[in-house]
């Protein structure tokens, strides 16, 4: 759907992640969107940068405003420069894994995704989920408690590709699901878009669900 059809054609939002589970989370709720990506000179990743002492739910929670105020200037950028990107919602959501007051971001590479899941081994930990939409921050956190992994089931998991791209090194809804002994939370918001605060901060603006 192009984005002119798409403002003809009904209630819709930018999602402005590249991240294919929260396009397939929005499809399940059934909320039609377009994708606002970074520009090639934007360095989006300099927003995660960490400060020090920042408590990992204030963290995730800056970042997320962060990337929706970038995003937003981003569509206004673009509209000056000719048509087809109208005035729509931007939704924008970031996770990230803390293990106490550490945050386990993304791996930089094969030793460091080895490290983290070496560290979520045997113990639990907290996946934090903020999404913003409107410039209002709405925040999910879940518990997750995982068996204890050996090292030649760490090494296969990273060599499988999956933990790379994702924050503490894993997916949920990946090969990692076979660890997971206990969740207390919200399995959309593990994955990346929590559905119920999604839904919470889109029915004010006349989603219904």
């Amino acid at each position: 759907m192009s984005l002119d059809l798409a403002a003809s054609a009904g209630a819709w939002l930018y999602l402005a992640s590249q991240s294919p589970r929260r396009r397939q989370l929005l499809d399940q709720l059934g909320v039609r969107h377009e994708l606002l990506l970074p520009d090639p000179d934007e360095d989006a990743e300099a927003l995660e940068a960490e400060r020090p002492g920042e408590a990992p739910e204030d963290y995730v929670q800056r970042v997320t405003l962060a990337k929706w105020e970038a995003a937003c200037q981003r569509r206004l950028r673009r509209a000056a420069e000719g048509p087809g990107w109208p005035e729509a919602p931007i939704l924008c959501a970031d996770t990230t894994v803390a293990l106490g007051d550490a945050i386990l971001g993304k791996p930089a590479d094969a030793a460091d995704a080895a490290r983290i899941l070496g560290c979520l081994s045997g113990r639990a930990h907290r996946v934090l989920t903020a999404v913003v939409v409107g410039g209002v921050v709405r925040l999910s956190t879940s518990h997750v408690q995982w068996r204890r992994l050996d090292t030649a089931e760490i090494d296969r998991y990273v060599a499988s590709g999956e933990p790379f791209g994702k924050a503490g090194a894993y997916a949920i809804q990946g090969r990692s699901g076979a660890w997971t002994e206990r969740i207390e939370g919200s399995y959309s918001g593990i994955m990346g878009l929590p559905l119920y605060e999604t839904a919470e901060l889109l029915r004010p603006l006349g989603w219904r669900f």
